[in-house]
């Protein structure tokens, strides 16, 4: 039942955000079903069926016959709060939702199903501005989880520059160098996604801290030098071995002697069994991509030292995502 009614669960939350329903009990406070009603501009039946439903899966507390939003809710699902995850929620409401009901053709024809391969050259094309708004702002969200736990957990005290290859909107280098401040970091991807990068550098008061440099890491070779750190951030779950060979490649060349190549992902295990976040989203690449899937730490190992880098170390990660980070080192 869990498995066959987890669409429910979904379901009722993608709607309470794009109601903006954390956000009004945010701005409104303890309210009770009538009131929450008139603000939702809904009638009094599925409000109280949506207010139940998100109640029971721990997003609101009830007192009295008033609701409040959870502590997850509020620190999360309120639009503007710092780590705001509602972007990612739309995403996948909007975008993947619809998509996965056409896995099966998916799995028959080894396409994706979000986007025609005929049409644009990748997933991360500008051919949609409206969809690609809500992809970066959902990579964004989840990306300052990421990249908070990464710089936790590694210790960055002897990095000085970082380049984030295929960083997306900055979500990356905003978040480390915000915990790490002698940091300083260049955001390096296409151009249409540096403009959001930009914005949200700004929008974080860290323009004289990263910068972003536009460029394509499948095509340009080499990739801008003059850094002691290259991070590839979910990055390589998106292409096929052969590409993310080239990838590891490119950056060995990039980084001087003793440079450190740090790559997070959601990892399999050896026997590629699980956990489920990763094997799940191995089936999300399966719509998303043309060859992207997930791989284990036994295939980015092998994959680094291949490339020429020393014993990669790992790192356990608790993220929304990535579960464990390899650190590796050019001799």
């Amino acid at each position: 039942m869990q498995l066959t009614t987890g669409f429910w669960s979904f379901k009722s939350f993608a709607a309470a955000v794009e109601l903006e329903l954390f956000t009004q009990l945010s701005l409104q406070g303890p309210s009770t079903l009538q009131e929450v009603a008139s603000v939702l501009e809904l009638e009094e039946r599925p409000t109280d069926l949506l207010l139940a439903a998100c109640a029971s899966l721990g997003l609101l507390e009830k007192t009295g016959d008033r609701y409040r939003n959870a502590t997850v809710a509020e620190e999360f699902l309120v639009v503007g709060r710092p780590y705001y995850f509602g972007g990612f929620v739309r995403y996948c409401d909007q975008r993947e939702y619809p998509a996965w009901h056409r896995v099966v053709e998916a799995l028959r024809t080894n396409k994706p199903t979000t986007w025609d391969p005929k049409v644009q050259d990748s997933p991360f094309a500008a051919e949609d501005p409206v969809m690609m708004a809500l992809f970066w702002e959902a990579m964004h969200s989840i990306s300052t989880f990421t990249a908070r736990s990464l710089g936790d957990a590694h210790d960055f005290a002897e990095s000085r520059r970082i380049l984030d290859v295929g960083g997306g909107s900055g979500a990356f280098t905003i978040e480390l160098c915000r915990r790490h401040p002698h940091l300083t970091a260049t955001v390096f991807d296409l151009p249409h996604v540096c403009g959001i990068a930009k914005g949200k550098i700004t929008e974080a008061g860290l323009g004289d801290t990263v910068d972003t440099t536009s460029g394509n890491f499948l095509s340009d070779d080499p990739l801008p030098d003059g850094y002691d750190v290259i991070l590839l951030s979910m990055i390589l779950h998106d292409w096929d071995e052969e590409t993310n060979r080239q990838i590891l490649d490119k950056c060995y060349a990039a980084l001087p002697p003793g440079g450190a190549l740090i790559v997070c992902e959601l990892e399999l295990n050896p026997e590629r069994t699980g956990p489920p976040a990763a094997a799940l989203m191995g089936m999300n690449m399966l719509i998303e991509t043309t060859g992207g899937k997930n791989y284990s730490q036994t295939e980015y190992e092998t994959w680094l030292v291949d490339a020429g880098f020393e014993h990669p170390s790992h790192i356990p990660l608790e993220a929304a995502g990535a579960n464990g980070a390899l650190i590796a080192v050019k001799a």
